[in-house]
């Protein structure tokens, strides 16, 4: 005789999901190194862009569980220190911690066998590699711009990065240099025994154990969540392995097979796992600006389901094609996307520019755009602007305007070229 999984609704699975998050607790007082700690244990990993239209992806996901926080703090914390976390390709480029280094030994042979396999680049520029290698044995770690000058062989055409560029890159991929933290945005490479605690160094696991203790982070830190899901968290190609892992976890009693009502796909039910952590609150009473790689909305497809977010970045489209805006960022209000906004930090005039906001199909619009006016306003103070100022583009632009209306941060009225370009549309 075969169990019935437990049911969930879509909108129980989206609180469970969000407490897993740290979205449902409360935000502290004044927030430490402690704090920091404690969300990233909750994250896992803490992905990096260097986009800084509003501010750096990586600074977001922390403002967006904690409020307000000295961004230096975090520079302390994740980029000038190596003695807690370090950088590598944990979900793309990310902070994770350092402990975790023995983790990816998966990941770094394979990119080294993939890349011997194909050879050409290694056997060509093997001078160069050996020369990096000396060079940061010898001098500790280095800026790619530290190795320019010296390198031995001229710029190539790569992304414009030179041999020696590219030769960092790929010892590191490889594990055989690590990120010894970051000069202003830049980073800088080490040599990995220089970098990585001798112990954590030293210590080595077998994919297969590897890949289920990631699979285990992602559950807990998703709640509940699909195969896919679970193998996006941490970009685990091998779905087959991911399913094995999970059977285990299953079988061990840290996964529990789950139903949740509206997860389908081509009229089909799809299976979903909860951690045997998750909690489901009551209610989420949380409005929160997110990164587009916050792991809430990094995966577009959960997005989609759990959310009903239809999101693509549209940095890369051409500016009069764009929807929303060039880096618009989904608005949580309780347990529902119900906005995406796009913000720029215009530090010269210390102006918050709102350059669109845009309803979803969630939203609850008299209610939502006085969350959203908050949230703004305690951006703005975070990013140290003095005014907020919001365009007429977009469906929600124009109830945002009113809800800022008496508050203390003054609100002002801007024309995006967007609305330009559709009054001269409509003539005179």
């Amino acid at each position: 005789m075969t169990s019935t999984a437990p049911t969930l609704s879509a909108a129980e699975a989206r609180r469970m999901s969000l407490a897993a998050q740290g979205l449902s607790r409360r935000r502290p007082d004044a927030v430490s190194a402690r704090h920091l700690h404690r969300a990233m244990e909750r994250l896992g990993v803490l992905q990096i862009d260097s986009v800084n239209v509003f501010a750096r992806s990586h600074y977001m996901p922390m403002f967006s569980r904690l409020g307000s926080y000295d961004p230096a703090l975090l520079d302390r914390t994740f980029l000038s220190r190596t003695s807690h976390y370090v950088e590598y390709l944990a979900h793309e480029a990310a902070f994770m911690p350092v402990a975790d280094w023995a983790l990816w030994r998966f990941r770094m042979d394979h990119w080294r066998k993939r890349a011997s396999d194909s050879g050409q680049w290694m056997h060509a520029h093997a001078r160069t590699l050996d020369w990096v290698r000396a060079e940061l044995r010898d001098r500790g770690p280095l800026r790619p711009g530290d190795l320019r000058e010296d390198a031995p062989r001229p710029r190539g055409p790569w992304w414009d990065w030179d041999d020696a560029k590219r030769a960092l890159e790929h010892l590191w991929r490889c594990g055989e240099v690590a990120i010894a933290g970051r000069s202003g945005f830049e980073r800088r490479y080490g040599l990995a025994e220089h970098v990585i605690p001798a112990e954590v160094l030293a210590s080595a696991m077998p994919e297969q154990d590897a890949v289920r203790e990631l699979v285990r982070r992602a559950a807990r830190s998703y709640g509940v969540a699909t195969v896919a899901d679970l193998s996006d968290y941490y970009r685990l190609r091998d779905q087959a392995t991911v399913r094995s892992a999970v059977a285990e976890l299953v079988d061990a009693g840290e996964l529990e097979r789950v139903t949740v009502r509206g997860w389908e796909r081509g009229g089909r039910q799809i299976p979903a796992w909860r951690h045997r952590d998750a909690a489901l609150p009551r209610r989420i009473d949380r409005a929160a600006l997110l990164t587009p790689f916050d792991p809430v909305v990094w995966f577009r497809d959960r997005a989609l389901r759990v959310f009903g977010l239809d999101y693509r970045i549209e940095i890369y489209v051409p500016a009069e094609k764009r929807r929303y805006g060039y880096y618009s960022l989904p608005v949580l209000v309780g347990d529902r996307i119900v906005a995406r906004v796009d913000l720029k930090a215009d530090r010269a005039a210390s102006v918050l520019r709102v350059q669109s906001a845009w309803w979803e199909p969630r939203a609850h619009p008299d209610a939502d755009a006085e969350r959203i006016a908050e949230e703004l306003t305690r951006a703005a103070l975070w990013q140290g602007l003095e005014r907020i100022s919001v365009s007429g583009w977009g469906d929600a632009a124009d109830a945002l305007t009113h809800a800022f209306h008496g508050r203390e941060t003054p609100v002002e009225r801007h024309v995006h070229p967007r609305e330009r370009a559709a009054s001269a549309c409509m003539g005179p």
